[in-house]
């Protein structure tokens, strides 16, 4: 049994599987067979944790990330597997909670995924780049948020009635999700010529920072992720360049050494 609970692949199955019946179970499909697939699961998931804490030791196990990602889902989902056995113990919007923390299951097919480290090291090297960018990003929606629900909560209060509503807006706006309907609920209240003026301020907005803020952080984002790659076939090209060179000097020693072998 010990070996299958390091048998990555043999663990992958049965995450899948315990995913497919929560999904099926989601889905309104409750049957007596899906939940001893989640209980047996769940259960088996507990083992885990149990002999790879007596192996690793209590510190070793929780200093890999993978395993503590591993057993923070595991301990969140106890109390779902505990209703299956006492479900009265808790009321039930406690239980709907806690069966829902199970899909949470899913993230222990993360350390599964080929070649996982590396595109875990390129999003926080692409996060690092772009942090700057992104929170000046930030400061811009929560301001121009704050200007917007100070000057039309009275004719929008739906959308800028505070700045929370207003960064919603905003955000909403800037992925251009409803970039027409606020403007039009904003200058709905208005008078035509101020309707106009409102309409094209909302313009200038969904182009600056949706189209073209949104467009420059995907770029600075994609191409931080790619930076590696870019290293690695850059240090590949100087290596192929070195040896062009070496091979170039030694053509150009060889006629040398036969014009001087001729001589003699």
């Amino acid at each position: 049994m010990k070996k299958l609970f390091f048998n990555e692949k043999a663990m992958l199955c049965v995450v899948l599987l315990n995913v497919a019946a929560i999904f099926l179970q989601e889905c309104g499909l409750w049957h007596p067979a899906l939940a001893l697939v989640d209980i047996i699961c769940s259960i088996m998931f507990l083992a885990e944790m149990i002999v790879k804490h007596n192996t690793f030791g209590i510190k070793g196990y929780w200093r890999d990330r993978w395993n503590a990602l591993d057993g923070t889902v595991t301990l969140a989902t106890i109390p779902a597997l505990v209703a299956y056995f006492v479900p009265d113990m808790f009321g039930y919007n406690f239980i709907i909670a806690f069966r829902a923390l199970r899909v949470f299951k899913l993230f222990r097919t993360a350390r599964r995924f080929p070649n996982i480290k590396a595109i875990w090291v390129g999003f926080k090297l692409a996060l690092r780049q772009s942090a700057a960018f992104l929170l000046g990003y930030l400061v811009i929606i929560i301001v121009v948020a704050m200007f917007n629900s100070a000057v039309f909560s009275h004719v929008a209060p739906q959308y800028f009635g505070n700045p929370l509503n207003g960064i919603y807006a905003m955000f909403q706006m800037f992925t251009v999700e409803g970039w027409y309907e606020i403007p039009n609920a904003v200058a709905g209240g208005l008078p035509p010529v101020w309707a106009h003026l409102v309409r094209l301020y909302f313009c200038i907005l969904v182009f600056g920072g949706g189209i073209i803020g949104m467009s420059l952080i995907n770029s600075i984002f994609v191409d931080a992720l790619a930076a590696d790659n870019n290293d690695d076939v850059k240090a590949k090209l100087d290596q192929l360049e070195k040896k062009l060179n070496r091979i170039l000097d030694e053509l150009d020693k060889e006629p040398t050494s036969h014009g001087h072998n001729d001589h003699c």
